[in-house]
């Protein structure tokens, strides 16, 4: 039952960070080199929204097989104070990231479509934030996965 119960929970993490990595590390960098014209909003966005429903069905995936993985281990959700040190720096480093990926997908993604089509610069703040966020969430996405690898260790 572990064994199924780690694969599960490993194939969600791994299809989250590695989808992370494709659109941080391929799909940007060709979007912003190559010529596309006005397609490359278009066709960004449909990507993004195909992938945020497997962030999503991971992010599910993994906040269900967690608590099941910490069961098998003989620890309880409900009381932290039995967990390993690691345990707590990755479960409040998830939650950072889950708030982070909820800010990109409810705030910022939303406003950037409403002023994708304006030039001005009062909207500078925005872009920049948008185009750091999905960083910084990928590599907090590799430090959780750090943690992660410590806590099968311990």
């Amino acid at each position: 039952m572990m064994e199924i119960v780690v694969w599960v929970h490993l194939l969600a993490a791994v299809s989250w960070i590695g989808g992370m990595i494709f659109l941080t590390l391929v799909l940007v960098p060709i979007f912003r080199r190559e010529g596309f014209g006005s397609e490359r909003g278009e066709l960004f966005r449909t990507i993004a929204r195909r992938f945020r429903i497997v962030v999503w069905g991971a992010v599910a995936v993994l906040l269900t097989s967690g608590p099941v993985l910490l069961h098998l281990r003989g620890l309880s959700i409900a009381d932290p104070t039995e967990w390993p040190p690691v345990l707590s720096v990755k479960l409040r480093l998830v939650a950072i990231l889950l708030a982070l990926t909820l800010a990109h997908d409810l705030v910022v993604g939303p406003r950037m479509a409403d002023i994708r089509t304006r030039s001005d610069s009062s909207h500078q703040v925005l872009r920049v934030i948008s185009a750091w966020l999905p960083r910084l969430s990928l590599v907090l996405a590799l430090v959780v996965l750090g943690t992660a690898v410590v806590l099968a260790r311990s």
